[in-house]
């Protein structure tokens, strides 16, 4: 007999009777609830002990969501009415929890896939995942066989933290932006927050907020937006224009509302960069900063905006100016990336960066029953739409072979009662 914190691994084969989902995110939970609509089975794989672990998990807690919630709302069920235009992001975690009890979805938790890959000889694709039980008592391998396989990892999937020198040896606090939970902890300190997009934005405005000293390190240009424009939201007005006028005229006239609410960002040491916010979103997944407020501490010289970061030493960074700070802590609001290449075995479809390679709306599906929803670069709205096509994609097969298996049966039945 084993002692009681012994761990034992297993290994088994497990059929699928219809599509693997890969991921418990809002896309995958959106796939998964079109494929309960069209009547189709599947099984849904998380690595975490939840559904959204983003959101629940790596996420600070002034968070709301960036646009109106009418633009982020999953297909079949709209976000109650009592909920603000802008939910939160706990008001956000119980749509989805709602989300998933209304469609019976049960993902299998506590699965982080190793490899996924189409065997040409069975034309089926074999998915091996690690299974850990959350209690450290046992480990299994599982290989899953199945026709369709459903990549809903997300856009987000793994933090990215860039080498810089010298970091190893700075004596402060070193966090990513996926472990900031709120201000609080860094009242009085002087923080560099390295990064200056959505979240480099909001954490510095946070800080502030609980009268912490933040610099924001501001490598490259972005535009920065009003959330809102004469009431409405920004995005919507994007949103309308662009059904009327082209691309590069909407990100015009985006600029010059932009211009007439904010001013000039380029004095603060925030430049813009020469393609439009739309045409750079679309062909670099650069998102553009919605302003909730920060750029009003920039303003007033509580939130600094400073240059790259040259190296780090004993609680102080040197900038590629000259500048030389003396900080506390540092915050990595560097970014996610897709991890899709370190487990799916395949190249035709995704590329190296871990997106399909056709853009959208083309990137949803590839050869022999693969898929991709959440690749899309335009958010739940993007990923709502991909969801609905996988879904009737599979399902239309899914109903013919099933027509076809009822007619096989019942001739079956036929011929065996005339003897």
């Amino acid at each position: 007999m084993g002692s009681e914190h012994e761990e034992f691994f297993s290994r088994r084969c497990m059929w699928v009777n219809g599509p693997i989902i890969v991921g418990a995110g809002p896309s995958g939970l959106a796939v998964g609830a079109c494929l309960k609509e069209q009547g189709v089975p599947f099984i849904m794989l998380e690595r975490a002990d939840c559904i959204a672990s983003l959101w629940q998990k790596r996420t600070y807690d002034r968070l709301k969501l960036h646009l109106p919630k009418q633009f982020c709302q999953l297909p079949k069920i709209p976000f109650p009415d009592e909920f603000p235009e802008y939910p939160t992001k706990n008001q956000f975690i119980n749509y989805l929890e709602s989300y998933a009890k209304h469609f019976k979805i049960n993902p299998r938790f506590n699965e982080c896939v190793q490899s996924a890959k189409f065997d040409e000889t069975s034309g089926l694709w074999r998915v091996k995942s690690i299974c850990t039980k959350g209690d450290t008592k046992g480990v299994g391998e599982v290989e899953y066989i199945c026709r369709w396989l459903v990549v809903a990892t997300g856009e987000n999937a793994e933090r990215v933290v860039p080498e810089i020198e010298g970091l190893a040896e700075f004596m402060g606090q070193v966090i990513h932006a996926c472990d900031y939970k709120s201000g609080e902890d860094f009242r009085g300190k002087q923080v560099l927050v390295v990064g200056c997009g959505n979240s480099g934005m909001e954490i510095s405005l946070d800080l502030c907020n609980h009268n912490a000293f933040p610099s924001m390190v501001v490598r490259s240009s972005v535009h920065v937006l009003p959330r809102e424009i004469c009431g409405k939201s920004t995005f919507e007005t994007a949103f309308f224009l662009m059904k009327w006028l082209p691309t590069w005229l909407v990100d015009k006239l985006l600029l010059v509302l932009a211009w007439l609410v904010l001013g000039s960002t380029e004095k603060y040491g925030l430049k813009r960069p020469s393609v439009g916010p739309l045409e750079l979103k679309n062909a670099q997944g650069k998102t553009p900063v919605l302003d909730i407020g920060a750029l009003n501490k920039i303003k007033s010289g509580e939130i600094k905006v400073v240059p790259g970061v040259k190296k780090f030493s004993s609680g102080r960074v040197e900038l590629v100016d000259g500048q030389n700070l003396e900080v506390d802590s540092v915050v990595l609001a560097t970014g996610y990336r897709s991890n899709v290449p370190s487990w799916l075995k395949e190249t035709d479809f995704f590329s190296k960066n871990g997106f399909p390679k056709q853009p959208f709306p083309n990137g949803w599906k590839g050869k022999s029953g693969l898929y991709a929803v959440g690749f899309t670069r335009r958010g739940l709205a993007g990923a709502s739409v991909d969801a609905m096509r996988i879904a009737e994609d599979i399902g239309r097969v899914w109903k013919e072979e099933t027509k076809q298996t009822k007619q096989f049966m019942a001739c079956h039945r036929r011929c065996t009662s005339q003897f």
